[in-house]
């Protein structure tokens, strides 16, 4: 059962996302264990913890790209999703323009080779202009520098109209500026009641800008208000776990199961198998 706190006003906000003692891996190796609980619509999330620790684990499993090995994870009715995985995972080197990258937004509406109208021109520029590339819509995509080019794939965020954003280290390998702008526009799409997750290593990052985080060792450490979750017992343990994990291990046993969703989180760690 998922248990949302009162907001502002007294309103209460729907969970979009809900978490059921899921472990996530690949092939036999488990790489996030046994988490539970739930994001409110709405909700500004930092993913943070050391290599290896779960965190692009955990945004392939909400895409859909993993089958939990076990439990269960549920999006609310129709959302729509956009997904943003790390650089080095998109090929820059395929022969297209800026426009044509920001166009597979619209995919789902248009289909990969359907004609676009005009007012889908429109928004294509709108969502360019944006994000500061005004003016690069013929441009070639190996033109772009790396900060250019992470604009352009916000673009494509930007017409997809997503309900739910997942982020996967998106400001590694760009300048201050461009990072500002793009912290910005997340601003603006939480303010728009869209829920965005964002993996990221700079904790100064995350404490300025990101209200709730979810901090991973494969094992999940600590869940919920920036300031409560970054704390200096926590980001120890995390390093602690991360560092004696043994790859050798069996899959772990399940804890205790206690679901401690929508926004409860006073999770407990278990020691590495």
């Amino acid at each position: 059962m998922s248990r949302v706190p009162p907001r502002a006003g007294g309103t209460r906000l729907m969970d979009i996302l809900t978490f059921d003692n899921v472990t996530l891996g690949y092939g036999s190796h488990a790489a996030v264990h046994h988490l539970s609980g739930s994001i409110a619509r709405g909700e500004k999330l930092a993913v943070i913890g050391g290599n290896g620790s779960g965190k692009s684990t955990l945004l392939k499993g909400i895409v859909g790209l993993l089958r939990p090995m076990g439990g269960r994870i549920t999006r609310d009715g129709a959302t729509r999703l956009a997904y943003l995985p790390q650089a080095a995972e998109v090929d820059r080197s395929f022969p297209a323009r800026v426009i044509d990258l920001v166009a597979l937004g619209l995919w789902t509406k248009r289909g990969l080779w359907g004609r676009h109208s005009a007012d889908d021109i429109a928004r294509l520029h709108a969502a360019l202009a944006r994000v500061g590339l005004a003016g690069f819509a013929e441009r070639p995509l190996d033109a772009l520098s790396g900060g250019q080019f992470q604009r352009a794939l916000f673009a494509r965020v930007i017409v997809q109209q997503a309900d739910l954003i997942l982020l996967d280290e998106s400001f590694n390998g760009v300048d201050q500026p461009t990072e500002a702008d793009l912290l910005r526009l997340i601003a603006d799409w939480s303010t728009e009641g869209r829920t965005v997750l964002t993996v990221l290593h700079d904790l100064d990052t995350v404490r300025q800008h990101f209200p709730r985080s979810l901090l991973l060792a494969r094992d999940l450490i600590g869940w919920g208000a920036t300031a409560d979750v970054l704390t200096s017992a926590n980001l120890a343990r995390a390093r602690g776990y991360t560092e004696a994990w043994d790859d050798d291990a069996p899959l772990c046993e399940a804890p205790p199961h206690e679901h401690l969703g929508g926004h409860s989180h006073e999770h407990t760690t278990r020691t590495p198998a």
